[in-house]
């Protein structure tokens, strides 16, 4: 029987064995199966800001399980093992997921093995495989960090791995980290920075029938355009990967009227930087690119370094084959890079469906990212 979409489809008289994901108390049972797991987790509707009913399965589940020590804070929950290995690793993977598209509840399609639905891909299945090696690992040969958070798809300031790492460093605290986003099962390391400018050039408005009475600010962003067209991307290799760097005029803003010259440009550029260099080394380098012309920042997020070589991320690697890939994007691996935790994008699903009303997640993605690090935790 498919999960029942809305509370009012609900029976006169049904029960709860199969529990809707509207209700308020949904239970999750982690003994079940990673896909179907999986399932739960996605009829759980979670759109960022409304992680509550998630949050309070998530924890309910996790504080039921006495090799574990669970700690909330906001609708970020967090369960530590504490049975003083040598090393620690972080499993992170948020709750939320974007605004429906007609894509709940879950459904299942065995024929192609995909499992259709919001959150499948981004990244549902990810925290399917948390929960059940949270549930089946209670002496695992590292210590483990569980963390499944609020609100990664919305603005930075309500991030919920961000707050935490704020509030409480010493809970991610670890010797490496393995960020479940979607990867297609494949290890991906680090992660590029990202850093917006506004490039502004100015002029003076008049009447475009007297042009030659001002100073057109659009034709003065064509040195800006130039600049950019020639730009050679820097590769860098670090830790045996390499890294494409990238600058990209990505919108261009100006004008007035149809019959004015405009006395305002604004080009913005977008620089994605490879994990060897610092925020404030990235925001030099463009600046410098763009000397002569008017730069104002106005985003700028980390790059995280692979940290391949610690011990924990060689093991890990040697886990899953040894394949390894550069991540090219940002995502919150850097966040544990800044507190100085090596880390990895690791989980099932192809990110380039992740916000996409067509969804889906092949489930022998989730099996075998369950099966690995339950291989790579056990021995």
């Amino acid at each position: 029987m498919e999960p029942l979409a809305t509370c009012e489809d609900l029976p006169e008289g049904y029960g709860f064995v199969l529990l809707p994901a509207c209700l308020t108390g949904a239970m999750l049972d982690l003994t079940r199966d990673v896909v179907t797991l999986t399932r739960d987790l996605v009829d759980i509707e979670s759109v960022s800001h409304h992680e509550a009913d998630i949050a309070d399965a998530v924890e309910a589940a996790l504080s039921a399980l006495p090799h574990l020590t669970v700690v909330r804070r906001g609708h970020t929950v967090v369960a530590r093992t504490e049975l003083g290995r040598a090393e620690r690793v972080v499993i992170a993977g948020h709750l939320d997921t974007v605004p429906l598209n007609d894509n709940l509840p879950s459904r299942l399609d065995e024929e192609t093995g995909l499992l259709h639905g919001l959150g499948t891909c981004d990244m549902k299945g990810g925290d399917a495989v948390i929960l059940r090696l949270a549930a089946t690992l209670s002496e695992p040969v590292r210590d483990v960090t569980y963390v499944l958070y609020e609100a990664e798809e919305v603005e930075d300031v309500h991030n919920g791995l961000g707050k935490l790492a704020a509030s409480d460093p010493d809970l991610l605290a670890a010797d490496f980290a393995i960020l479940m986003e979607p990867s297609n099962a494949g290890v991906e390391a680090g992660c590029q920075g990202t850093l917006r400018v506004d490039v502004t050039t100015r002029g003076e408005r008049a009447h475009s029938a007297r042009a030659w009475r001002g100073v057109n600010a659009i034709h003065g962003a064509a040195d800006v355009l130039a600049r950019l067209a020639s730009y050679e991307p820097r590769r860098p290799e670090i830790d045996g990967l390499t890294y494409v760097e990238g600058l990209n005029a990505v919108r261009v803003r100006g004008g007035v009227a149809g019959n004015v010259i405009p006395d305002e440009c604004v080009v913005e550029v977008n620089f994605r930087f490879a994990p060897d260099r610092s925020t404030a080394e990235a925001e030099a380098f463009v600046r410098d690119f763009f000397s002569g012309h008017e730069v104002t920042l106005t985003d700028l997020a980390p790059a995280a370094v692979p940290g391949l070589g610690r011990p924990a991320a060689a093991a890990f690697v040697e886990a899953v084959g040894g394949q390894v890939a550069p991540k090219f994007g940002w995502t919150d691996v850097a966040r544990f890079s800044e507190l100085g935790v090596p880390a990895v994008n690791y989980g099932p699903g192809d990110p380039m469906l992740a916000h996409t009303q067509a969804e889906h997640v092949p489930v022998a993605d989730i099996r075998r990212c369950e099966e690995t690090l339950t291989a790579w935790l056990s021995t």
